[in-house]
């Protein structure tokens, strides 16, 4: 799935999208500045959980034969 991903976003395609997703945020940030100061004490407490679990490599394929051949 990695690789269907990174094939998209090395499209163009994948580009425009990109591309539309960081100007609309950064248009929001621009007109919306107040609201987003006033959500990052959250944003900050919703990454905590979310960085546990895919900053440890939780959400990767183990290897199934470790300890096979001992």
């Amino acid at each position: 799935m990695a690789e269907s991903v990174r094939n998209f976003l090395n499209s163009r395609l994948g580009l425009a999208a990109t591309l539309s997703a960081a100007a609309l945020g950064a248009y929001l940030l621009w007109t919306h500045t107040g609201h987003v100061v006033a959500a990052l004490p959250y944003l900050l407490l919703l990454a905590c959980p979310l960085l546990h679990l895919f900053g440890h490599g939780h959400g990767h394929a183990h290897d199934r034969n470790k300890g096979a051949d001992s």
